[in-house]
């Protein structure tokens, strides 16, 4: 009964969040719990889907069904790596950069927006298509050595995750496939349940994405899209080379497979050249004002190859992802002004400082990052787990993001996390890094299971 699974679910669930079920204690095989407390087979794997939805337990292929977290910190009461109390907890999950005295910039390009006649304007409706001086704005904000988009191929979304939804709603059919890394950003993969297409996980190399892996997948069955993420990928915080770029875009115009190309960072890398300059009539480039301005500006954006505005705007539609004319206005204004490139600059020196934290505080451990990136991918000592260790970090106050969150298919459990750097103040980020190195070298304690 739909009653009985859920209650069982609850007690639980009473026992995590009171730490007689400890993190890492593995849960018996689905028959033996339902031997246990006399259910059904298949209600004992609704509680376990149950347990699984709210967040508490992580199944592993090949090992089990493991608790994932403990009670969260108690509010305000953080420990530092001294073992004391701190006054807030730290969030490494987030990753929202913003640098001192941003609102300060910003205020000023918003005071023509005060005029009634233009405030009247600024709140119409906008359109998948935006406005003509929003497009060649965004067109210029956006381009890049060896490419530089058409104003007239410029979409507008509410943020870029839903530019993502849009592009992928209008290339894939439900029950098509969509090539990804291996590991990739979280979202997509909710954004592909919502829209029931499938993702295929693609292996990388020291270069990135394999273009042998996209064409050897694309034969099993054919690829309706390839989503990708060359310039800081995340969370591995890799960059393709230039050349691997142009040898997967080379195989993806081979084999007809169009791309989305994600540049949400690339501000980062000012230098870099897209996917997009060596298969523009297959990308469809996202990219945002979140990470460069603020996280309460949500404005997206898709830049569609020629002939790809209607069906692409059409989506847009459907999915009810227009942006707002507000943040748009707001949006021309702080890009004519220099505030964007100004703000991209002070994120860019903010973030080089930040690795360089990681850099000394996680020395000796395996951690993947770029000095450009805002977030670090850390490889565990054995024998930490995955979740063990998140729910050791959680213990102490700080939140960070497990390796399977990333991971795309059932076999694949990394025993990494990523590390947000650029929500946190840097002082509570160094502090936060230092405990957690210890956490590491401390190691797990007993496994039960």
């Amino acid at each position: 009964m739909r009653e009985d699974f859920r209650r069982i679910a609850d007690r639980i669930a009473e026992d995590i969040a009171s730490g007689r079920l400890a993190p890492g204690r593995r849960l018996p095989p689905q028959r033996r719990f339902a031997r246990r407390h006399g259910i059904a087979a298949s209600t004992a794997e609704r509680v376990y889907g149950e347990l699984a939805r709210r967040g508490l337990v992580i199944g592993e292929v090949g090992r089990g069904t493991f608790v994932r977290a403990t009670p969260p910190a108690p509010a305000g009461r953080a420990l530092t790596e001294a073992g004391n109390t701190a006054a807030t907890p730290v969030n490494l999950e987030l990753n929202y950069p913003a640098v001192p005295g941003q609102s300060e910039l910003l205020a000023p390009a918003l005071a023509e927006l005060r005029r009634p006649d233009v405030l009247a304007e600024a709140l119409r409706p906008a359109g998948a298509g935006g406005t003509g001086p929003a497009r060649e704005a965004v067109a210029a904000l956006l381009a890049a050595p060896g490419w530089r988009p058409g104003a007239e191929r410029v979409l507008f979304a509410g943020n870029a995750r839903q530019a993502v939804a849009a592009a992928l709603a209008a290339l894939v059919r439900p029950g098509g496939r969509v090539g990804v890394e291996e590991l990739t950003y979280p979202l997509v993969k909710e954004i592909a349940e919502r829209l029931g297409v499938v993702l295929v996980p693609l292996p990388r190399d020291d270069e990135g994405l394999c273009p042998d892996a996209l064409a050897a997948a694309h034969r099993r069955a054919p690829l309706s899209a390839l989503y990708v993420q060359p310039a800081l990928h995340n969370p591995t915080s890799f960059t393709m080379p230039d050349g691997a770029r142009r040898r997967l875009a080379a195989r993806a115009a081979e084999l007809d497979v169009p791309v989305v190309e994600d540049r949400i960072w690339s501000f980062l890398r000012p230098g870099d050249t897209p996917l997009a300059a060596y298969a523009p009539h297959l990308t469809h480039v996202v990219d945002g004002l979140s990470k460069r301005v603020a996280p309460g500006l949500t404005a997206g954006f898709l830049v569609v190859p020629p002939g790809r505005t209607e069906p692409v705007s059409a989506a847009l539609r459907s999915g009810g992802w227009g942006a707002a004319r507000f943040a748009l206005e707001a949006a021309v204004r702080w890009i004519a002004d220099g505030t964007v490139e100004r703000l991209a600059e002070a994120k860019r020196a903010d973030a080089a400082a930040r690795q360089r934290l990681v850099a000394g505080e996680l020395a000796g451990f395996a951690v993947r990052s770029d000095s450009h990136a805002y977030y670090a991918w850390w490889e565990l000592p054995a024998p930490w787990r995955a979740d063990t260790f998140t729910a050791a970090a959680a213990a102490h106050g700080i939140a960070v993001t497990p390796g399977p969150a990333f991971a795309v298919g059932p076999g694949r459990t990394p025993d990494a996390v990523r590390l947000g750097l650029a929500s946190a103040p840097r002082d509570d980020l160094a502090r936060a890094l230092r405990t957690l190195a210890a956490v590491a070298r401390g190691g797990p304690g007993p496994r039960n299971g």
